[in-house]
């Protein structure tokens, strides 16, 4: 698989990501070991997690899977902090106090001495930027991240933030965005994507399959197996099953027939070689749904069918 620079750090990545935010839950750790076998054996290394994702029980799997099934050599590690779940609550707490603690409960899962990208998994104001950057700074300082990055931040944060950590001696520049963006949700071309640009963040899209509707599985209704169906990701889904959405699907779905494709494989491959954009994170609930996109390494798109599709999809910026 082709590597990429994460944006104008050092560290190069897979330009394909894997999601882990099902592990633990949905995934068990036999659909895991097969999902990580088949990724890193594609060439793959970023591996994408948080401690947020079931309440820590994602990054243990992952951490039980490192040195048993893959060399961690192998893999770029990256997980999130500042997101958790209390009595069922979401809970956002950006602090550092709360940012090393999560972060020191995230190796001892892993079970590794340093992870290779720290995340702040969202914005929030209820710490100072600053407070919250410095953190950053010391897991960089103290060995426990190799690079630091942001996650869900708007355009105006990302770039607030970005331009903070370059701006004095000890920092850590920011060298990722991690943020939603497909062919269902092209917002982030506004503002987050020119300031990622501007400021060296290379961008890790997340739900690049428009979290799942643009592989056309919801065309003809929500199957009994899928997200869509599940108590917990129904609304998650269901945001996505309105008719402007539909409109991009069939597109997606004429595009992918003219090409000999699946639908998968032109929305991946459509977000993969957005520029700025280093690697689109697959939250592929099977092995048999990652074997898939695996497969679109490959492949390019046409031109002319890469703009149709930005035409359509306009409606989504």
């Amino acid at each position: 698989m082709q590597q990429r620079r994460l944006g104008s750090s050092g560290l190069s990545v897979s330009r394909l990501g894997l999601g882990t935010m099902t592990w633990g839950a949905d995934t068990d750790e036999h659909e895991a070991r097969e999902q990580l076998t088949a990724f890193v054996g594609a060439g793959g290394t970023l591996v994408d997690t948080a401690a947020g994702y079931t309440d820590g029980g994602s990054e243990t799997l992952l951490g039980s899977l490192i040195g048993r099934v893959v060399d961690r050599d192998d893999v770029v590690i990256a997980t999130k902090a500042g997101i958790s779940r209390r009595s069922g609550a979401r809970v956002v707490d950006t602090s550092r106090r709360h940012l090393l603690r999560t972060l020191d409960a995230s190796l001892a899962r892993l079970g590794v001495d340093h992870v290779d990208l720290w995340q702040v998994h969202t914005w929030s104001a209820s710490a100072p930027m600053e407070e919250t950057l410095a953190a950053l700074d010391h897991a960089v300082a103290t060995g426990r991240a190799a690079y630091v990055g942001i996650s869900n931040y708007a355009g105006w944060q990302t770039a607030r933030a970005a331009t903070w950590q370059q701006a004095g001696p000890g920092r850590s520049p920011l060298v990722s965005t991690q943020v939603e963006y497909s062919l269902l949700n092209r917002t982030v071309e506004h503002e987050v994507l020119p300031a990622a640009d501007a400021l060296g963040l290379g961008v890790l899209p997340w739900s690049p399959l428009g979290r799942g509707v643009l592989t056309g599985k919801y065309r003809a209704g929500t199957p009994s197996d899928s997200r869509g169906a599940s108590p917990v990701f129904s609304g998650f889904v269901g945001a996505y099953l309105d008719e402007d959405s539909a409109r991009v699907v069939e597109a997606v779905a004429r595009a992918a027939d003219g090409l000999g494709w699946t639908p998968l494989e032109v929305a991946l491959v459509w977000v993969r070689d957005r520029h700025g954009v280093t690697a689109p994170i697959l939250g592929s609930r099977t092995a048999a749904q990652l074997t898939a996109a695996l497969g679109t390494e490959a492949k390019t798109l046409p031109r002319e069918i890469a703009t149709a599709l930005d035409d359509v999809s306009e409606a989504s910026r």
